[in-house]
C-alpha cells in the first residue's frame, strides 16, 4: 500500500506540473513572452482557492476556478506596463514580478498568515465525494487532458497562428496590422489562467502552502521542463515535466543522506540542461528549421 500511494502522489506531481508547462509554453513557446515569473500566477491561483475555502468554505469548483481567474486578472494588472518590453527586459520584469508575489506572501501576514503559511486547506468534494488519493489523481489526469487539448485546438486556429506570427516576427505582424500587445496580453491571461488552475490543485492536494512553495526556482523548473521536452511542443511540455520530476526520484532510492539530495536535485537540472543545450538545443521533442523551432 506504501509503494501505491507513492506512485500515486508522484502521478499527482506529474499532472500539476505538466499543466503548469502546457501553460508556460503558450507563452514562451508559442508567442514569444519571456515569463520567468510564471510561478506567480501558480502563487495567486493556490492561495485565491486556499483562502476562499478555509475562510468561506467556498466550494472546490468554484474556489478552484477563482484561483484560475484571478490568476488571470492578476496577469492582466501586469501585462499593461509588462507588456510593452521585450526579450531580456522582459525576462527581467517578470522576474521581478515573481519576487514581489513572493514577498507579499511573505509579509501580508493578515492575509497569507506569512511564513507560517496556510494549514488545514480541505481536500475537494465534488457530488459529495472527498477526492484523495487515486480519486484526485482523476481529477489531477481530466484537468490535464483538457488543457492539453484546449491549448492544442487554440494554437491551431487563427488566433494561435497570430501568436506564432508575433514570436517569429513582431515588427511584421504589426505591419500586417494585428494588435500585437492585444494578442500578447490574451496570450498571457491564458497561460496565467491555467497556471492558476494548477496552483489549486497543489493547495488542495497539498492541503499547507506556503511562500517558500512559490519561489523564483519553481520557475527555473517549469521552464526547464519546456527547454528539455522542446520549445513549442505541447507534448514536450509532458514529457519535460515527467522527466524533471522523475530523475530526481531516483536519488530517494540512494544510500545517501538527506542533506544531499536537494544539492544533487540542482546539479542534476544543471547537467541536464547543459548537455542538452550542447547536444539538442531544440528539445527533446522540438525540430529545428532554418534556426527556428517547430512542432
Amino acid at each position: 500500500m506504501a509503494l501505491e500511494a507513492y506512485i500515486i502522489h508522484i502521478l499527482i506531481i506529474i499532472g500539476i506540473y505538466v499543466i503548469l508547462a502546457l501553460s508556460l509554453d503558450l507563452a514562451i513557446g508559442y508567442t514569444g513572452l519571456l515569463n520567468i515569473g510564471h510561478v506567480a500566477f501558480y502563487a495567486v491561483g493556490a492561495y485565491t482557492s486556499a483562502l476562499l475555502a478555509l475562510n468561506f468554505g467556498t466550494p472546490f469548483l468554484i474556489s478552484f476556478l477563482a484561483g484560475g481567474i484571478i490568476a488571470g486578472i492578476f496577469s492582466l494588472v501586469v501585462a499593461i506596463p509588462a507588456l510593452k518590453l521585450r526579450g531580456d527586459y522582459l525576462a527581467v520584469a517578470t522576474l521581478g514580478l515573481a519576487i514581489i508575489v513572493e514577498n507579499i506572501l511573505k509579509n501580508w501576514t493578515s492575509l497569507t498568515r506569512g511564513p507560517l503559511g496556510l494549514p488545514g486547506i480541505p481536500k475537494p468534494t465534488i457530488f459529495g465525494i472527498t477526492l484523495t488519493g487515486i480519486t484526485y489523481l482523476a481529477l489531477v489526469i481530466v484537468v490535464g487532458v483538457v488543457t492539453y487539448y484546449l491549448l492544442r485546438y487554440l494554437i491551431k486556429t487563427p488566433f494561435g497562428r497570430i501568436l506564432q506570427a508575433i514570436r517569429e516576427d513582431e515588427l511584421v505582424a504589426k505591419s500586417l496590422g494585428k494588435n500585437v500587445t492585444k494578442y500578447k496580453t490574451q496570450a498571457l491571461l491564458i497561460s496565467a489562467f491555467f497556471a492558476g488552475l494548477a496552483g489549486s490543485l497543489y493547495a488542495h492536494y497539498i492541503t499547507f502552502i506556503d511562500p517558500t512553495s512559490f519561489s523564483i526556482l519553481e520557475s527555473v523548473l517549469i521552464i526547464s521542463m519546456i527547454v528539455v521536452g522542446g520549445i513549442a511542443t505541447l507534448k514536450g511540455a509532458i514529457i519535460g515535466a515527467i522527466i524533471l520530476i522523475l530523475l530526481p526520484e531516483a536519488l530517494r532510492f540512494l544510500p545517501l543522506p538527506s542533506s544531499m539530495i536537494g544539492a544533487l536535485r540542482q546539479i542534476i537540472y544543471a547537467v541536464l540542461l547543459v548537455v542538452l543545450l550542447i547536444k539538442r538545443p531544440q528539445g527533446l521533442l522540438g525540430k529545428k528549421t532554418e534556426g527556428v523551432v517547430t512542432t
